[in-house]
């Protein structure tokens, strides 16, 4: 009887799982492609803090860049190309994930520690 009833489940599972709707998939245009002079402003204010830092200053000099031909560069780039550089500066920023590979290794050590505390084993060093 069970038998039965499992067979006659997976059929009727089979039988709606075979009624799936086809779907055309196609590429819909995103609403981030319509910039506003408001996210350009503000993207370009992100980038000038970061053209501030002194470090990045120096370096684009030593590579023959001045200030100026800086700004002309930035001014002639387009809307996305602005909001695609903003959105990449904290993904350049130093250090930034520092603190959590510390945590995790000071995790994985005290859980190495309390495993060994746990099963009663000691670590013993010699000279």
């Amino acid at each position: 009887m069970l038998k039965k009833c499992v067979v006659w489940y997976m059929v009727l599972a089979m039988l709606v799982f075979g009624f799936v709707p086809h779907v055309d998939a196609s590429f819909s245009p995103s609403e981030a492609a319509n910039f506003s002079s408001n996210l350009r402003v503000g993207d370009t204010e992100k980038i000038r803090i970061v053209l501030e830092n002194k470090l990045l200053t120096q370096r684009l000099q030593d590579l023959g860049y001045t200030s100026q031909e800086v700004t002309a560069r930035l001014s002639s780039l387009s809307d996305s190309q602005i909001h695609s550089l903003a959105q990449k500066l904290d993904d350049v920023k130093v250090g930034q994930d520092s603190a959590v590979v510390i945590i995790i290794v000071l995790v994985i050590i005290i859980g190495f520690l309390v495993y060994l505390q746990v099963t009663g084993q000691k670590v013993i060093v010699t000279q």
